[in-house]
């Protein structure tokens, strides 16, 4: 599956790669589940916030970014496609954007979204909350 090309910068397509990432840097994987060129708060969501040096700096060290994108217009393979609609319907998500924290065994951690205030306030929410799910570790 390797061969599906990243979205933006440092934001990996692939589920099985993002996986792999986890397992090797033991950081939970951020899932945006988004509809990228229709979606008027995931737009706000990726200007706003992820496509920030701030955000950017902090993903870095924090988690492994994987989009789960629902384009309308933009062109994705059948694989990609297959791949994110599964991603969807297992872990019932309805709305766009909507952020999940997930372990490298696909254990959902926490959940986000859009949340007005810029990349400093987001980033603190999302520490907030992996915090939380680490200490309410089974």
């Amino acid at each position: 599956m390797g061969a599906i090309a990243p979205a933006a910068e440092g934001w990996l397509t692939s589920w099985d790669d993002a996986v792999k990432e986890s397992r090797k840097s033991g950081k939970p994987i951020l899932a945006d589940f988004t509809g990228s060129d229709w979606c008027g708060w995931c737009k706000r969501l990726d200007k706003e916030v992820f496509g920030t040096p701030e955000f950017k700096a902090w993903a870095k060290k924090n988690v492994v970014l994987l989009e789960v994108d629902f384009p309308q217009s933009k062109k994705q393979s059948a694989t990609l496609a297959k791949q994110n609609q599964t991603l969807l319907s297992k872990y019932k998500v309805e709305g766009f954007p909507t952020i999940l924290f997930l372990n490298a065994d696909g254990k959902k951690l926490a959940e986000y979204g859009y949340d007005e205030g810029g990349p400093k306030k987001w980033t603190e929410r999302a520490a907030t909350l992996l915090k939380e799910a680490a200490t309410k570790k089974d």
